[in-house]
Formats: C-alpha cells, structure tokens, sequence
C-alpha cells in the first residue's frame, strides 16, 4: 500500500519532495487537482467535495494505507468533515469486509503547533484558509497568549502555477504590508504553494522574523506519526516508487514537476 499526498495543483509537491527524502523508502501517489486549482476562491461545499473525490481516488485506486491533505484550504474547509463523514463511512464498509482501515491527515494542525510557541504569529494563506479562522482557532487551543494576525494572498498560487517569480514580488509586498508594524516572531506559511517564494518572503520580513514553512514541519510529523502508529506504518510497500497524477495538464506542469520533485517522473492525467 502506498502514502496519497493530495493538492489543489502543484504546490503540494513541495511537500512530497520533503517527505519522500526523509523516507525515500515508500511508495507514494501524488494527486494534483490542476483542472480547478486554486480552491481558495471556491464554497466550503465545493472544496469538501473536490477534496472528497481526490481522497477517494486514492484510497480506491490507487490503494493508499494513508492521504496526506497536503492543502491547507482543504485542510481548514474539509479535513474535519471528511474524517467525521466520509472516512467513517468508508472504514466501516472496509471492516464489514474484513479489510484494514485508511487513514487522512491534514498539514495545518502541525503548522499551528509549531506557531503556538511564539507571541506574535502573522499567518499568510488562501482566502478559503483565512476565512475559516481555522489557524487563529487551533493556536489558541494550545497557547491562549499567541497573537495571531492574518492575511489573504489570492493572486499567489496562480502565478506559482505559473512558475511566475518576477511579477510576484509586488505582490508579496502587498500581502505582506500589513504584517510589517506588528513586530511579528514568526510569520506562517499557510498554503502548500507560499514556499516557491519563501526567499522573496524572507527578504521582505527581515532576519529577525522566522518563517515556518510546511515543508520543513511535515516530514518529521509524518515520521512521529508511524512511530506512534505502527500498523499503519507495516502496511506500507517499500519498492521506493512515485507516482505523479493530475486532473489537467498545464503547460508549466512537467517544468515545475521537476523543479519540486525530481527528473524523468512520468506524469498521468485522471478523471475525478
């Protein structure tokens, strides 16, 4: 059985790169909604049933033991949900028929317990991400004192999904404007895509301001997670294979695919 890693588009490579050098053991499924990204913009009904079908796919066939919700407006608009409903539902018919349960894990709850540590967290996302106050909620579960200032960046993803750096920077500068009197301690990376330009970030926030990236948090969480959790763990193939699927094919989509990911990774387009 294989680890599903599930985005809205391309951004979520980034994190099945980190991923896949800390265990470059297992087998892995990349999914990548490219025929709708971004999600940012899109219903609560919406992302819960694009994300529904992408877990879908990947528990029925494409035989994942667990998904990786490596998109943090699913992951704020329809983790929960999908545990709740649609997962319960599922291990329940598997049991019926003598089969082993699925697992699905999202990316954010890891960011916010390493953003509860701080004072004064700035948390840059989708419009979907900021709206739901999902971030703000889950830091002050574990740390009340955190201040939490948020910001939406929705022009980000799509010119990522360009592999557009130059026109960026304007931008960046606009989304972060806000961020930049509150004697931030850390500023959060709230979307799978935001670390393509985590250099230009960094430049405009200054060195006394940390940036939590996804991609450097969800490795070692996944690793603890098997740990502690190993009859998931033993279920895994270890032929140290990768897969990559998308719903679209984009004309950036085999240059950024080997930027983030590796050379010589066949793409495959599927039909949700």
């Amino acid at each position: 059985m294989k680890i599903g890693i599930f985005d809205s588009g391309l951004g979520g490579l980034i994190i099945a790169k980190a991923i896949r050098n800390a265990m470059s053991e297992y087998d892995y499924v990349y999914l990548g909604d490219t025929k709708r990204v971004p999600y940012g913009n899109r219903s609560h009904e919406a992302v819960y049933e694009f994300t529904r079908e992408a877990v879908d796919y990947l528990f029925r066939k494409e035989n994942c033991a667990i998904v990786i919700i490596a998109c943090n407006t699913s992951s704020a608009r329809a983790l929960r949900r999908i545990q709740q409903e649609y997962l319960v539902q599922y291990n329940h018919a598997r049991k019926i028929m003598g089969e082993s349960e699925r697992k699905i894990l999202g990316v954010l709850i890891p960011a916010a317990e390493e953003a509860a540590k701080y004072g004064k967290v700035g948390i840059l996302g989708t419009l979907g991400t900021i709206t739901s106050n999902t971030f703000p909620d889950e830091i002050k579960k574990i740390n009340k004192k955190t201040q939490v200032f948020q910001n939406s960046a929705p022009m980000l993803v799509p010119l990522i999904e360009e592999g557009e750096k130059v026109l960026a920077v304007q931008f960046i500068k606009k989304y972060l404007k806000p961020f930049l009197n509150k004697k931030l301690d850390t500023l959060v990376l709230g979307c799978t895509h935001y670390p393509f330009y985590k250099n230009e970030i960094k430049k405009v926030l200054g060195k006394k301001v940390r940036v939590i990236s996804q991609d450097e948090i969800i490795p070692k969480k996944l690793k603890e997670y098997f740990i502690k959790h190993h009859e998931v763990e033993k279920k895994l193939s270890q032929k140290g294979k990768t897969k990559i699927l998308v719903t679209d094919i984009t004309p950036n989509i085999k240059k950024l695919s080997q930027k983030w990911f590796r050379k010589n990774t066949k793409i495959e387009i599927v039909e949700l």
